[in-house]
């Protein structure tokens, strides 16, 4: 019994760790990120600084460079109160995989609810991405378009597929 628990906390651990694994890996670069002396969330940068990874390379206007810098921080509470669920959830999930008490009922409930906040992040991201490439004129567009075409295929690659097995 002791061994099937450990099983489960584990593979829940990891599924759920999974999420937040590849938001860290997704962290943006310079610029993008807190300013000095500040905290995540915090303001403190300017208006041209705060550009998504995507965005980085294109040239934008000052009224485009703030209309990113509005929308970007516009969604910050939504994102932060999302995550703060979702590490509660993730918190409260491991402790009860880890005590004698443990309830499935609980422990799919908690899940669910780190699952659900997790997937409002994905989703105000995808609005956000969705709200910048519409400031984007066609040129702009025209240039992410031919970034990941180039891209597409990895590193050496010309974004072509790789010839059939024979």
């Amino acid at each position: 019994m002791k061994h099937r628990q450990t099983m489960l906390f584990l593979l829940l651990s990891a599924g759920l760790a999974a999420p937040l694994t590849v938001r860290a890996q997704q962290a943006p670069g310079p610029g993008f990120g807190p300013g000095p002396g500040m905290g995540h969330h915090g303001p403190g940068r300017g208006a041209g600084e705060a550009v998504p990874p995507f965005l980085r390379g294109i040239e934008l206007t000052e009224a485009q460079q703030d209309k990113v810098f509005a929308a970007t921080y516009a969604q910050e509470p939504l994102l932060h109160e999302q995550e703060k669920i979702a590490f509660k959830a993730h918190a409260q999930l491991r402790a009860l995989a880890a005590s004698a008490q443990y309830d499935d009922a609980q422990a799919s409930a908690l899940a669910n609810t780190a699952a659900q906040a997790t997937a409002r992040i994905s989703l105000e991201h995808a609005r956000l991405e969705q709200q910048l490439l519409a400031l984007l004129t066609p040129e702009q567009r025209a240039q992410l378009a031919a970034r990941h075409t180039r891209h597409e295929g990895g590193p050496g690659r010309s974004g072509q597929r790789p010839p059939a097995p024979v």
